[in-house]
């Protein structure tokens, strides 16, 4: 037990994963959650993209400047993304969408070579090549330790501005907390 006046909650959000065997065993291996992190090592290459919010789509138009191509795989037919990055994206060049679909497992050999992509209406598979596999899928609030605390629907601790919670002396800070912007830094 610590006793303190003052508890500054910083313990952030992580990407959601597919849950597909192997995504832990290749995580860096061509398995990747932040295209402006790892993008660069795939310069020139053939690139998946899984999502179709905002992430997804900015991570998506940023792989377009750099990789050869990009595949969007989304589980519905439109995009949820903010519409200001839907018309650059669909005048991009390089990139294709693969809609109603979903990633259902890896192709590996040491590294990620690629997927199995399955359209949901139809159950068609198809396997696609491809050198990295970034997800971009949502992120999840490390909030598990915190069950006294608001939180909102999403998980994220409820905090103003000025970082206070709904317990005194308690303030949430980053990407753990409710607010319209993440990773700002």
């Amino acid at each position: 037990t610590f006793l303190s006046k003052t508890v500054v909650i910083a313990t952030g959000a992580n990407p959601r994963k597919l849950g597909l065997e192997n995504e832990q065993e290749f995580t860096g291996r061509g398995i990747h959650y932040c295209a402006h992190c790892d993008g660069r090592f795939y310069k020139d290459k053939t690139v998946i993209v899984i999502g179709g919010g905002n992430s997804a789509v900015a991570d998506a138009l940023y792989m377009s400047r750099i990789a050869k191509k990009v595949y969007i795989v989304h589980r519905r037919d439109t995009l949820r993304a903010t519409k200001v990055y839907n018309e650059p994206l669909m005048q991009a060049e390089n990139v294709e969408f693969i809609w109603n679909s979903t990633v259902t497992e890896f192709i590996t050999d040491k590294k990620v070579v690629g997927a199995k992509i399955k359209n949901i209406n139809t159950g068609e598979a198809t396997d696609i090549e491809c050198d990295a596999i970034f997800v971009s899928i949502g992120r999840k609030p490390a909030t598990e330790l915190f069950g006294e605390l608001l939180l909102d629907e999403g998980g994220y601790i409820v905090a103003d501005e000025s970082t206070k919670t709904s317990i005194d002396g308690v303030f949430a800070v980053g990407d753990v907390r409710t607010k319209a912007l993440r990773q700002v830094v």
